[in-house]
């Protein structure tokens, strides 16, 4: 769940927020904008209506709460590290919020076949990407991780909340699905609280609540791979959506003149080698944007747009290494490429 301060602080998409010509009376002058550090990013909500300030403090501490349950990084609070550690032993009781975040991870290591997996902790702690740590460990340190991811392995029973790893040794690693529930619950706090217009940014998981105050959809633009933070490849309308990125440009160590990236592949050891950079996902829900993101970028371009077109109301844009994009058929009339470099493919 951790991202290094410097990546955590330069976020996947920019914001083409254009001035509303006539805001409804009870819009502010100016919207309200806060920040947290949470999650290992920054958290930044923008709140475009009148209204008490509370709903701040309200929303970050849903945060707070969900980071507390699912990090891997405090084992005085978490409920992943308790589980972690009782692996090939005994079950772990669970709150609502961490069994839910394990059933979505379970279903969307189903759907990838695999090639997803939340029980890929012994690979992440291989590698340390992300951390002064990162080095390319060993065939036999490699080899042993690797026969400790097994998601099929993963026992839930929601009778009583409970979760058991099988194996002794098996890790969860919530990293690359926990901040899409995170920023989920905390849109679910600001609608609560009559927010109607309204952006959360969780270190580049983005969800827009509704359009903008002068009836207008907010404009999204995909970050560029190739390009310093802020640069975009193309822009798309949004309203009540969440959009979500994986790509090779956001964690990522050099040795020996190879770079590599920390999007890990359960079924090599290494961090995946295709032909994408970048995959970009949008849906109702950020959790299955997060799961779905890295799901796509692992299968590849042609099994991942398979997966996204066999699914309702998702759609995804696919960057490759050699600058081609590709739109799923929900996205067509809705993405724009506003980057000459790159290249739209049907």
């Amino acid at each position: 769940m951790k991202k290094s301060l410097f990546i955590a602080l330069c976020l996947c998409y920019i914001f083409i927020l254009t001035a509303c010509s006539a805001s409804p009376p009870s819009a502010p002058a100016e919207p309200i904008k806060k920040s947290e550090f949470l999650l290992g990013t920054i958290c930044e909500i923008t709140i475009y209506d009148k209204i008490d300030e509370k709903v701040f403090d309200e929303a970050f501490s849903r945060i707070t709460d969900i980071e507390k349950k699912m990090t891997i990084n405090n084992a005085d609070t978490s409920e992943i590290i308790k589980l972690n550690e009782a692996s090939g032993k005994e079950s772990v009781k669970l709150s609502p919020d961490t069994f839910f975040v394990l059933e979505k991870g379970i279903y969307y290591s189903t759907l990838a076949n695999g090639s997803f997996d939340i029980t890929v902790g012994p690979l992440v702690k291989q590698w340390n990407i992300g951390t002064d740590y990162a080095a390319v460990p060993n065939a036999d340190e490699l080899k042993q991780a690797m026969g400790l991811i097994d998601y099929k392995k993963l026992d839930l029973d929601k009778n009583n909340f409970s979760a058991k790893l099988q194996q002794e040794g098996m890790k969860v690693d919530l990293g690359a699905i926990a901040k899409g529930y995170a920023a989920d619950e905390a849109a679910a706090v600001l609608t609560k609280n009559g927010v109607k217009h309204a952006i959360v940014n969780l270190g580049g998981n983005i969800l827009v609540i509704g359009g903008k105050t002068n009836g207008t959809l907010w404009k999204i633009g995909v970050q560029n791979p190739y390009d310093a933070r802020g640069e975009y490849v193309g822009i798309m309308n949004m309203k009540d959506e969440a959009i979500v990125s994986s790509g090779t440009y956001e964690r990522y160590f050099e040795e020996n003149g190879k770079i590599y990236h920390h999007i890990l592949d359960p079924k090599t050891g290494y961090p995946s080698d295709n032909d994408l950079v970048s995959v970009s996902i949008v849906t109702s829900k950020s959790i299955d944007g997060d799961g779905l993101s890295t799901s796509t970028f692992l299968l590849g371009l042609e099994k991942g747009m398979e997966l996204i077109e066999h699914l309702d109301d998702v759609e995804a844009v696919f960057i490759t290494k050699n600058k081609e994009v590709y739109v799923s058929s929900g996205l067509k009339d809705n993405f724009l490429i506003t980057n000459s470099e790159y290249k739209e493919v049907e």
